[in-house]
């Protein structure tokens, strides 16, 4: 599906594009070489006061690709890349991507258990690091071999190995054109981005060229009321290893031609200090980000206010955060909804549409969706059921693991797994993981729906609820609570508050402080731990599932 329907109650927000809507059948190394064509004496890149223009960035890029072509790296290997942000990222996605390289991304501070887990489901030949990277690939060189290894011009470590090249070395080089192997969009894979889900257990989406770039122009349309392309500039502080920020940050800002921002590590003081500099127009971010943003003392002042294009991903934000975040800027936060099997977005709340509360927005362009029972009927209006997606920025399918992506793909429709609802007008919530729904004694209970609650309580900064096995009851919720800076929290004041709001049968039966819920790199909430450290308090044990 490669077309906006103008039959779907959404499709309203789309009209004025529906004639001009199409996807460009182009790899990502043909997207980057056309911006750099028509933007090439424009800032691509804007990293530690530093900058990089677009004919400088493709000249790195190609300088890569010509060593790495020359040491004998082959279309359809995998290659991890374990960066932080940096301008080098950026170099080496699209060098792999010129030689139809797969690029398989990997947040830079995994242990050496998680890194091995997706080598050896991935077989990376190639890897390339930076100083916190480099550490744990020495720490599993015993246990892994790598066909060559490339070193970022930020790491200052040494090692002594044949298998080596050094960034700095290639970027002095002279510039030769190359010959960038030709790739089909619709059938080679770009990127295995890893997911963990719900089981913990990895699983990798293959995300082909067509996939990514149908991804980046759904985004395009999405904003066009507000984008302009050669004039943006992309605050990318969220990880670019993260698919979210890889889509939303670097690939649109590049097909954009936009300046990007590069924030290594999220800091609000330090980032606050950059949006005052550079005047960012753009920010994908996640609920973490806005929250410091809003909560910082010298918010106000530091010009924010820039920003027009404000995407949010990950989890849910607190009306409370949206309010004030617009009063800081002028600028509402977008919500939306994403997978990693989804290049990532699916929904986004419409840039010249309503904004409703918990609504993850509508579908993207060119993108259908539908809520459906137990046996994949059909739900009306307001019903609760999963998730179904089916558009062009959906996987492949799941890399070297034909059971799970039998399971999850049937005829192009993506069983998300979340379970949703559809209000008349088009617009989706997420009311929470299929999995993650706790049977209590034969009522469903859906945590979203608890943790709004207790988000609405003055004391509570952040709250999780999770289904624990009962012998009596099937399952019961326990609710984790972080309170406020400088609060204290009395729990049975709280669970008495939660009967005020909910059902007897939804308020959880188990409470329990706790100083921080445990978040992935970009922040998203990992529940799967939190039933993890409880079943191994009772001595049971978790199979993820």
């Amino acid at each position: 599906m490669s077309a906006i329907s103008n039959t779907k109650v959404w499709g309203k927000y789309y009209e004025d594009i529906i004639d001009r809507f199409n996807i460009p059948e182009i790899g990502l190394y043909n997207m980057l070489q056309k911006s750099a064509e028509r933007f090439g004496h424009l800032t691509a890149t804007i990293f530690q006061a530093k900058t990089l223009t677009y004919k400088e960035l493709k000249t790195r890029v190609d300088l890569l690709a010509a060593e790495w072509h020359r040491q004998g790296f082959k279309k359809g290997d995998r290659m991890g890349l374990m960066l932080m942000n940096h301008p080098d990222y950026i170099a080496a996605y699209y060098a792999a991507h010129a030689l139809g390289i797969i690029v398989v991304q990997m947040n830079p501070a995994y242990t050496p258990r998680e890194v091995l887990q997706i080598l050896h489901d991935s077989k990376i030949s190639y890897v390339t690091v930076d100083n916190q990277s480099l550490a744990t690939i020495k720490s599993i060189k015993e246990m892994y071999q790598f066909e060559h290894i490339t070193l970022s011009t930020a790491v200052e470590d040494y090692i002594d190995d044949e298998r080596l090249t050094r960034m700095n070395d290639v970027f002095t080089r002279e510039v030769h054109p190359i010959k960038p192997i030709a790739v089909d969009p619709k059938e080679d894979v770009a990127v295995i981005q890893y997911t963990g889900g719900t089981s913990g257990k990895v699983k990798g989406a293959m995300l082909t060229h067509y996939n990514l770039v149908a991804n980046v122009y759904q985004s395009y349309v999405l904003y066009r009321q507000r984008v302009e392309y050669g004039t943006e500039t992309v605050l990318a502080a969220t990880p670019f290893y993260h698919v979210y920020a890889m889509t939303s940050a670097m690939n649109l800002g590049i097909y954009l031609g936009a300046k990007i921002l590069i924030i290594e590590k999220f800091k609000a003081d330090e980032v606050l200090k950059q949006v005052k500099r550079y005047k960012p127009t753009m920010f994908p971010g996640v609920p973490k980000m806005y929250i410091s943003f809003v909560n910082h003392p010298d918010a106000a002042s530091s010009g924010l206010n820039s920003l027009k294009v404000c995407s949010s991903g990950s989890a849910p934000l607190p009306i409370e955060i949206i309010r004030k975040f617009y009063e800081l800027t002028g600028s509402k936060i977008l919500e939306g909804f994403g997978m990693s099997e989804t290049s990532p977005t699916t929904h986004r709340t419409p840039i010249n549409g309503k904004h409703k509360h918990g609504s993850i927005g509508i579908p993207v362009p060119a993108t259908d969706c539908r809520i459906v029972d137990k046996n994949h009927e059909v739900l009306a209006a307001n019903q609760v059921g999963e998730l179904l997606i089916k558009g062009p920025q959906v996987m492949k399918g799941y890399w070297n693991n034909p059971v799970e992506t039998d399971a999850n793909l049937k005829d192009g429709w993506l069983f998300t797994g979340d379970l949703a609802t559809m209000d008349e007008e088009g617009y989706f919530y997420i009311v929470g993981r299929k999995k993650e729904m706790i049977i209590f004694g034969g009522f469903n209970v859906y945590p979203q729906e608890v943790e709004g609650v207790l988000y609405e309580h003055p004391s509570v900064q952040e709250a999780a609820v999770v289904g624990l096995p009962d012998p009596d009851s099937g399952e019961v919720a326990k609710a984790f609570i972080v309170a406020k800076e400088g609060l204290d929290i009395n729990l049975e004041e709280i669970k008495a508050y939660c009967y005020t709001k909910l059902t007897p049968y939804k308020v959880p039966r188990l409470f329990e402080k706790i100083d921080q819920l445990p978040r992935n790199g970009v922040g998203k909430l990992l529940k799967r731990v939190l039933v993890k450290e409880e079943l191994d308090k009772r001595g049971v044990s978790y199979d993820g599932n």
